[in-house]
């Protein structure tokens, strides 16, 4: 990579930590609340009126997937927002007249994006070891797994906010889809609860994989095959990260 291209990165992803940085109240505050209300009413409240799951308590079996819901959220809005903005101030158009190429301004953005992620799911980590200690069956595929998926949903945020037309419509794909294929996604159960026909179902859910993914990381369980999902996750990063930069070349949508 040259000097100068280097250089570009970087300081697009300084921009970005910057940013989410600087108003740490509102992008690192609010999902630590979040979950720790979940870990006192899920975890402890109720979850010791269920008993284990998957072979451990509910408490540990439900923490993985609150943090990986947290990274998922996080990394998506930070780009979905950020890229958003400045679509809307049109100083997108004067990075995309700059030498700087496309795949690096996709890169810059969706690692920004990522790295709040990231710091948002250590957070809610460290804050799930006041409540239960918590197994690591493989440290490589938990760090691997918490990485890809950070990238996967930056990348999905950016591509929503170049077709954005307005701010409302940020916000329609965490509502009606981002957020139901969560909570259907094996965070607070393991599929093998439900009648057949809602477990082949589940198995179109994305999510499900990377739910489960993480909690084999942690936990060494889980309800799919780890091989198939590693797969598919790259799989999907590949085409997702294809189409942000055909986008960013592309798309009538950033020029005017």
């Amino acid at each position: 990579m040259r000097y100068s291209t280097r250089v570009a990165l970087m300081t697009i992803i300084r921009k970005e930590v910057r940013r989410f940085m600087r108003i740490w109240v509102q992008t690192l505050i609010p999902p630590a609340i979040t979950m720790t209300l979940y870990f006192l009413i899920f975890g402890s409240l109720i979850g010791s009126r269920i008993g284990q799951m998957g072979g451990y308590d509910y408490m540990s079996f439900v923490i993985p997937g609150l943090i990986m819901m947290a990274v998922i959220n996080n990394s998506y809005s930070n780009v979905a927002s950020s890229f958003y903005s400045a679509k809307y101030s049109k100083s997108i158009e004067e990075l995309l007249v700059s030498p700087t190429p496309n795949y690096i301004i996709v890169l810059g953005w969706v690692t920004g994006g990522a790295l709040r992620g990231l710091l948002v799911g250590l957070i809610v980590t460290l804050l799930s070891l006041f409540f239960t200690k918590l197994p690591l069956h493989s440290l490589v595929l938990t760090v691997g797994v918490v990485v890809l998926s950070a990238m996967l949903f930056a990348l999905a945020g950016l591509i929503n906010a170049i077709f954005a037309n307005s701010f409302d419509d940020i916000s329609v794909v965490p509502t009606f889809v981002l957020t139901p294929l969560t909570y259907l996604g094996g965070v607070f159960y393991t599929i093998d609860m439900l009648p057949s026909f809602w477990q082949w179902l589940s198995m179109f859910n994305p999510i499900l994989y990377l739910v489960n993914l993480f909690r084999y990381g942690l936990l060494g369980v889980s309800d799919v095959s780890v091989a198939q999902s590693l797969f598919g996750v790259c799989v999907f990063l590949v085409l997702l990260a294809t189409a942000a930069v055909y986008l960013m070349e592309n798309s009538k949508r950033l020029r005017h």
